[in-house]
């Protein structure tokens, strides 16, 4: 029997989610296919050490009775499942000349700036009448085209405030109301949430967004924005639906003028044969843009000239950040802290510095340790910095340019913060850096932008792309969509398609069997290896094939525990291409992802999603050396057995790395390796001295005739490099896996 659906979905971000819970919980039949292999898009998050980094999320506005998001999370039950935790004031806007803590609450906030500009009372009591207007009536403004076109000569009698706000930008607005640059300054602070140019910022979508902000207040997730996307998740599963990670569309089908379907095809193993799947309609929750490569031929045109002249968003670069110590008892006053660019003077200098020098460029850094945001363990923080990127500054760069670039940014930025709270740097366990073209890589939209189409007047509101495309069944539900980017602009877009397909789709029912995800697989042993290390024994899905010194992503279906901490791992494969399962092995610790290993029973479901990663033997004449620090021993062990199988004749040294013999997983089995030309250099550094340049020196005597593949910490690698580079060898000539 061909398993179909009401409604496939392409993309599990916030908007797909979202319209995928909507008509779960409508009774409609709905299968997400993301490509990722975690769902949310940019409402995500990752583990670090002891931290789990939030990718997307600063604060969500609004949550009170003028909010919509409000009741499409009571209809969801969404609050049942995610905690949302309210932000101490709006931000903190601090410059050579402003420092300012922008309050929650209209009147408030209101009360606050007439106290400091007295002068301005007229435009400040205009501005918030404007933007309270605009979100008041926004939800009153008819969707519909043919109810728009009867009122629209009405509408500067019903819709005063949208009518203003939609023929204006933010800059040219405040320009007109206000003459103080401070004030103007105050009040489009937080830009950065809505794009780059207060000149080509739509008044009307930030209108709505701000008094959302200034109104209900800000609020954080506890344990990240990735407890929404997972709770989303949950919904479609309880609801008779199904999300696939891992899976990434190719074809949308057309059959009659009407959408009916997908092909597509796992992101991850290349060998495997793309699927193909029907249902009443299809929900793009992808890139617009990216939505065209996928029609037929014969379509893509509808959809082409409707874009071809649309501009997208700014992107985003982000610092992640840990510290070894609470923020707030540091001496971190404020949740979010503009930190006004050294050039702006007026808003007219906002376009320029965002595109503009990095260490002169404005940022926000977020401290997230001012609320109990669930991120870190009791006596450390998380916190973020963010400013504007753009893709075109890191594309053309080889590997090793764009890392050295990206460190380069960062420590530019790093300093620009050291400056503002002097001795924050001291206490930084670790960072991380995501550009543009790493939003890119993991949203695969269009230069890495987190925002869809940019928000100009001329691409907001009415004029924004709608939820039904110009192909019957297609929708969309994105930040490319209507109303638009942000959280609450893709959580509405994916709510609004769902309802307009309820009433536009001719629903059919079908049997409630999903889809068999062969990824699925059960635990068939579980071992002690070595001092706090486990080995972990798994079912092989069908047709999953990888070669030696791969990795996969392994999901845990029912972790028992979840604290600070995410349900999956990059694991590296230990066993050969050859054998009929697949073996982990990972050190332990007190984190919740471990935890649940060591308390995985035998018959226990994990989903499997890869292979992944290059880190593999090169066809070469030189020979081979490794130079491996503990768990980093995982890929070796594979590539090892496969020079085997291939009776390998080169020379092969291996430098493995442990505190004690003990700690040395698989010792036993290298020592015994049969493997021709093969020197086993066990270093136990608790007793004898690390490897390093005289060492080496002892056992290979000149540098310059092997290949090096390299495994550990990135302090270890960095050692070997250093070491390696000196006595001349190329950088092509080493090979790195890097696991923090």
């Amino acid at each position: 029997m061909k398993i179909k659906y009401n409604a496939i979905i392409i993309g599990g971000g916030l908007g797909g989610l979202t319209a995928g819970a909507t008509l779960a919980k409508l009774g409609k039949k709905v299968l997400v296919l993301e490509q990722h292999y975690i769902p949310g898009g940019c409402a995500t998050t990752f583990k670090r050490k002891d931290f789990v980094m939030e990718v997307g999320l600063h604060e969500m506005d609004g949550l009170f009775e003028l909010d919509s998001k409000v009741r499409v999370f009571e209809f969801l039950g969404v609050n049942e499942l995610v905690r949302f935790v309210q932000i101490p004031e709006l931000f903190h806007l601090s410059s050579d000349t402003i420092d300012f803590t922008f309050p929650h609450g209209t009147e408030v906030a209101k009360n606050t700036l007439l106290k400091k500009f007295p002068t301005e009372q007229k435009g400040i009591q205009a501005f918030f009448k404007l933007i309270n207007g605009v979100l008041i009536e926004t939800p009153k403004v008819p969707r519909e085209k043919w109810k728009a076109t009867l009122l629209f000569p009405l509408m500067p009698l019903l819709f005063p405030n949208v009518v203003e706000a939609s023929k204006m930008s933010v800059g040219h607005w405040l320009d007109k109301h206000i003459e103080n640059e401070e004030l103007k300054l105050i009040l489009s602070a937080n830009l950065l949430y809505y794009g780059d140019d207060p000149y080509n910022t739509s008044m009307m979508y930030f209108s709505v967004a701000q008094a959302s902000y200034i109104g209900g207040g800000g609020h954080f997730i506890k344990g990240g924005s990735q407890k929404l996307s997972d709770a989303l998740t949950q919904i479609i599963h309880d609801n008779g639906g199904q999300v696939l990670l891992g899976e990434k569309v190719e074809d949308i089908l057309i059959e009659n003028g009407k959408a009916n379907g997908v092909r597509y095809k796992d992101t991850y193993n290349t060998t495997g044969k793309p699927e193909t799947i029907y249902a009443d309609a299809i929900i793009a929750n992808a890139a617009i843009p990216n939505v065209v490569k996928m029609l037929p031929e014969a379509y893509k045109p509808l959809l082409e000239t409707k874009i071809e002249n649309l501009e997208e968003a700014c992107s985003l670069i982000s610092i992640y950040m840990g510290f070894d110590i609470d923020l707030k008892e540091f001496g971190i006053k404020h949740y979010s802290t503009f930190i006004q660019g050294e050039n702006i003077k007026s808003i007219r200098d906002i376009r320029e510095n965002a595109q503009g020098d990095w260490d002169k460029k404005g940022f926000v850094f977020v401290d997230y340790s001012q609320i109990d945001s669930g991120l870190a363990p009791l006596g450390k923080s998380v916190g973020v910095i963010c400013a504007a990127d753009y893709l075109s500054e890191w594309e053309g760069l080889s590997a090793s340019a764009y890392k050295a670039k990206k460190e380069q940014v960062a420590q530019l930025f790093l300093k620009r913060l050291e400056k503002h709270f002097p001795g924050i740097l001291k206490h930084l366990a670790y960072y991380d850096v995501g550009t543009a073209q790493t939003l890119k890589r993991y949203t695969l939209n269009p230069k890495g932008t987190p925002y869809g189409y940019a928000q100009t007047p001329s691409q907001s509101g009415r004029h924004r792309i709608q939820a039904q495309s110009p192909i019957k069944n297609l929708y969309f539900a994105s930040a490319w969509a209507m109303p638009g980017g942000g959280f609450t602009g893709a959580i509405l877009s994916g709510f609004l398609a769902a309802i307009a397909m309820k009433k536009q789709i001719n629903w059919k029912l079908y049997p409630a069997m999903l889809l068999n995800d062969n990824r699925v697989v059960k635990l068939i042993q579980k071992e002690t290896i070595a001092d706090n290390t486990l080995e972990l024994t798994f079912e092989k899905p069908i047709g999953f094939q990888f070669r030696a010194g791969q990795y996969v992503t392994l999901k845990l279906n029912h972790p028992l525990k979840k604290e600070i901490d995410l349900p999956f791992r990059s694991l590296s494969i230990v066993s050969h291409p050859d054998e009929p399962t697949l073996r982990f092995a990972l050190r332990l610790s007190e984190s919740s992802y471990k935890q649940s290993c060591v308390q995985l029973k035998i018959g226990e479901k994990a989903t499997i999603l890869g292979p992944q990663g290059q880190f593999v033997i090169q066809e070469s004449t030189k020979d081979i050396v490794f130079l491996i620090s503990g768990i980093g021993i995982t890929p070796v062990m594979a590539i090892l057995h496969d020079l085997l199988k291939r009776q390998y004749t080169g020379k092969v040294f291996l430098f493995y790395s442990n505190k004690t013999e003990q700690s040395a997983a698989y010792h036993n089995e290298l020592t015994n390796l049969n493997l021709g030309n093969y020197t086993y250099v066990p270093v136990n550094t608790l007793t004898s001295k690390r490897i390093d340049e005289e060492l080496l020196k002892t056992h290979l005597t000149t540098f310059n005739r092997f290949e090096y593949y390299l495994v550990g910490t990135t302090s270890f690698l960095s050692s070997m490099k250093s070491i390696l580079t000196t006595n001349g060898v190329n950088a092509s000539e080493i090979k790195e896996d890097d696991f923090g």
